[in-house]
C-alpha cells in the first residue's frame, strides 16, 4: 500500500512512495503530530538521481526493522532538494555545523519534536558492523534517539537549543575593502596551489569540473594574455573530454570523476553541469579556436534537446543507476565490443579498442568506460554509432522529468552563447525560453519547479530570478528584442525588492529565509550572477542603480573577495568587470546578426551589444561612446587602447 508521497508530483518523492516507511512529504500536518505525540523527527533530503539515495532506500527504507522504529517512534519526511533547494539549505548549514564539514546526499537529519535539529548524517546503512562514517548504524542510532527522546533527555534538548541559536546567529563580514585587479592576482596563485598538472582539474578525487573557476581563468587569459591561466583551461578542458566523465557516445557530462584521471564518474547527468560546460566549451572555443571545443558544447546542447527535454522544456537529470546497478548503460564488455566490430567489418581490432581504452580485464568493475588515448582517432566517429547500437538494447537510466527555472535558464543562456557559432542554437534558445516563460510565470507570479503537464506550485527563489535575468540579457544581446530587456529589468527588480538588503542577499524567504552564499559549490553562487544581471542591466539601459546595488554586493563581500577569491570565482570575474568597465557595440541590426561570431570572439570579456543606426559599429564605454568604425576587425585594437 502506498504511503503519503503517492501523491506529491516530485519524482523523487514518487521513488519512495511504496516504502515500508509512513513518510510525510514536508508539511505542517507532520510536525504538529511529533509535537503533539512527543516523537522526535527525521527528515532525510535528496534527489531523483542520487546513487547513495537509492543505496539507503534499498538498505534502510525498504528494510522491515528500520521501517518500524521509524514508524513507531518517528515522524518522517522525505525533502527533494532540488524541489526545495531552501529547505536543503538550511539543513546543509545543519550538517556543517554538526560535522565541521560539507555534506552531501542524502542528508539525514534527526531534531526534536519542535524541529530543532541535533543530528545530521549523510547514508547511514543498517547496522552498525558495517563501515560508517557517522559510526553507528540506522537501527542502533534510531534506538538510542528514540529512548531520549521519550525520556526528555536533557543534554540532548539542550544541545538542540544550541544549536538552533547558533543557526540564528547573523555574522557579518570584517571591514570593507577597496575592489581592485589584484584580486586576480591572488586567485591564480591559489589556483595554481590546487591545480592538477598532470590531469587538470582543481582538486584530488573525487574531482568535479569546476567550471566557473575555469571560466574565470579563461577571463583572466583574455583580460591579460595570461599563460599560467590558458594552461589550465586548455589542459583541463582536453582532458575532461577525452571520455569518462564526459560520455563519448550521446554526449553530455557526468557530475563528477571518483578518480583523479577524469576516467571513472559518478554517471548521473545534471542540466546544471552541462549547461554551465556547454557555455564554457563554446566560449573556450571562441577564444582558442579549438574546433574539437566546439564539437563537445554542440553534443552537450544536442544530447539535452535529443534526449532530455519535451515540448521545448528541459528535464533535470538522468540516473547514474540502472538494472539495479551503477553506470550499466555506459559501460562495455570486452566480448561485445569485439563482437560488435567484427560484425561491422573492422580490422586490426584490438589496436582499436586499445585506443578506446578497451580491454579484457577492464576498467571499471571488469568492465569498460570509452575514454580515448588518441585524441585524433578518425575511425571512433564511426565506431561511436556501433557503440550507440550496443546501448540501445539497455535500459535507459531513470530520467527525472521536473523543469527547473534556474537550470533550464542556465542552457537556455548557453544555446544563445552557442547560437553566436551556429544559428540553429539561437532558435532553439528562443523556443526554450519563450515556453520557460510562459510554463514558469504565471499571473504575475515566477516558479521555481514543475512537471511538465502540470501547474507550478513551488515559488521563485534568488536563483531563479539571477539565472532567468542573466538568460534574458543573453537573449536581447542575441536578438535585440527590447521585450526580453524588459522581463530581465523586471525580474532583477523583484528580485532586488524580495531579496536584497544592504549588500546581503537571501536565498529565501518566508517559511525559511535562507542567506544567498557566494562562494560556488554545486554550481554557481545566485549572488554572482544577480550581481552579472545588474552590471548588465546598468550598462544597457544606462541607469546606474543596477551598477549601485551590484557594487554595493560586491562592497560588502569584498574583504572575502580579497582574502579567498578561488572560493568565490564567479564573483572574481564579476569585480573584474565592475573594476575594468564594460563595452558596448553599437551598430545597427543586420550587422550585429551577420558578424555575431566575430562579436562575440573579441578578446575583452566584458562586451554587450545594441543597435542603433550605425551602418559602423560605435564602441561605448558605461557612460560614453569614444570611437566608431567601419571595420570589424579594428575593435578589438580600439577596445584595447580604451584603457
Amino acid at each position: 500500500m502506498s504511503n503519503r508521497l503517492a501523491n506529491e508530483d516530485s519524482p523523487y518523492l514518487q521513488q519512495h512512495k511504496d516504502n515500508p516507511v509512513d513518510w510525510y512529504p514536508w508539511c505542517e500536518e507532520a510536525f504538529q503530530r511529533a509535537r503533539e505525540e512527543n516523537k522526535a523527527v527525521f527528515i532525510s533530503i535528496g534527489y531523483s538521481s542520487c546513487h547513495w539515495c537509492h543505496v539507503m532506500e534499498e538498505n534502510v527504507f525498504t528494510n522491515k526493522e528500520c521501517a518500524d522504529i521509524l514508524n513507531r517512534d518517528f515522524i518522517s519526511i522525505k525533502v527533494d532538494r532540488e524541489e526545495r533547494p531552501d529547505i536543503d539549505k538550511h539543513y546543509q548549514e545543519v550538517y556543517m555545523l554538526l560535522n565541521r564539514r560539507s555534506g552531501g546526499w542524502p542528508t539525514s537529519i534527526f531534531c526534536t519534536p519542535d524541529n530543532k535539529p541535533f543530528f545530521a548524517g549523510t547514508y547511514i546503512p543498517p547496522h552498525s558492523k558495517e563501515e560508517s562514517i557517522e559510526g553507528m548504524g540506522f537501527i542502533d542510532l534510531t534506538r538510542l534517539i528514540a529512548d531520549k527522546i521519550s525520556q526528555n533527555d536533557e543534554q540532548l534538548l539542550k544541545n538542540a537549543d544550541e544549536i538552533e541559536n547558533f543557526l540564528n546567529h547573523k555574522e557579518h563580514p570584517k571591514e570593507a575593502t577597496v575592489l581592485k585587479e589584484d584580486f586576480a592576482k591572488n586567485f591564480m596563485l591559489q589556483a595554481k596551489n590546487n591545480y592538477d598538472t598532470l590531469h587538470g582539474g582543481f582538486s584530488i578525487a573525487p574531482k568535479f569540473p569546476h567550471a566557473s573557476t575555469l571560466g574565470t581563468l579563461l577571463a583572466i587569459d583574455k583580460l591579460y594574455d595570461d599563460k599560467a591561466a590558458r594552461a589550465m583551461v586548455i589542459t583541463t578542458l582536453n582532458s575532461m573530454k577525452q571520455g569518462g566523465i564526459y560520455d563519448l557516445v550521446e554526449g553530455g557530462f557526468c557530475r563528477y570523476s571518483v578518480d583523479d584521471k577524469w576516467l571513472v564518474p559518478h554517471f548521473e547527468k545534471m542540466l546544471y553541469d552541462n549547461a554551465m560546460l556547454c557555455e564554457l566549451y563554446t566560449t573556450a572555443y571562441l577564444t582558442y579556436k579549438d574546433e574539437s571545443f566546439l564539437h563537445v558544447a554542440k553534443e552537450c546542447a544536442d544530447f539535452w534537446h535529443n534526449h532530455m527535454s519535451e515540448n521545448n522544456l528541459l528535464y533535470s537529470a538522468s540516473d547514474a543507476d540502472s538494472e539495479g546497478e551503477e553506470g550499466t548503460y555506459y559501460i562495455y564488455s570486452y566480448d561485445e565490443v569485439y563482437e560488435a566490430l567484427v560484425k561491422e567489418g573492422y580490422e586490426k581490432i584490438d589496436e582499436l579498442l586499445g585506443k578506446l581504452s578497451i580491454s579484457k580485464e577492464g576498467n571499471f568493475e571488469g568492465k569498460n568506460i570509452i575514454r580515448l588515448k588518441d585524441e585524433n582517432f578518425e575511425e571512433f566517429k564511426e565506431i561511436k554509432v556501433t557503440l550507440g547500437k550496443l546501448r540501445s538494447k539497455r535500459e535507459y537510466p531513470f530520467v527525472d522529468m521536473k523543469v527547473q527555472t534556474s537550470w533550464s535558464a542556465m542552457m537556455i543562456k548557453a544555446l544563445f552563447v552557442l547560437g553566436n557559432i551556429d544559428n540553429s542554437y539561437k532558435t532553439r534558445a528562443v523556443n526554450y525560453l519563450d515556453t520557460l516563460l510562459q510554463t514558469m510565470f504565471i499571473d504575475g507570479k515566477l516558479y521555481h519547479t514543475t512537471l511538465i503537464r502540470k501547474t507550478p506550485k513551488v515559488e521563485a527563489f534568488l536563483e531563479d530570478y539571477a539565472f532567468l535575468s542573466c538568460a534574458l540579457v543573453e537573449a536581447f544581446n542575441a536578438t535585440q528584442d527590447e521585450l526580453y530587456l524588459i522581463k530581465a529589468q523586471h525580474f532583477a527588480n523583484s528580485a532586488l525588492e524580495k531579496f536584497y538588503d544592504k549588500g546581503t542577499w537571501r536565498f529565501s524567504i518566508g517559511e525559511f529565509e535562507t542567506k544567498a552564499e557566494i562562494s560556488d559549490n554545486t554550481y554557481t553562487s545566485s549572488v554572482g550572477v544577480i550581481v552579472d544581471a545588474l552590471l548588465s542591466l546598468g550598462v544597457l539601459l544606462e541607469d546606474d542603480k543596477y551598477t549601485h546595488f551590484a557594487f554595493k554586493t560586491l562592497e560588502y563581500n569584498s574583504f572575502e573577495l580579497a582574502r579567498r577569491p578561488v572560493i568565490y570565482p564567479y564573483m572574481l570575474k564579476q569585480t573584474l568587470r565592475y573594476v575594468k568597465g564594460e563595452r558596448v557595440i553599437k551598430s545597427n541590426l543586420k550587422n550585429l546578426e551577420s558578424n555575431a561570431y566575430e562579436l562575440s570572439s573579441l578578446t575583452y570579456p566584458f562586451v554587450q551589444k545594441k543597435a542603433s543606426q550605425d551602418e559602423g559599429y560605435m564602441i561605448c564605454g558605461s557612460k560614453s561612446c569614444f570611437a566608431n568604425t567601419h571595420e570589424i576587425d579594428a575593435i578589438n585594437d580600439i577596445i584595447k587602447k580604451s584603457f
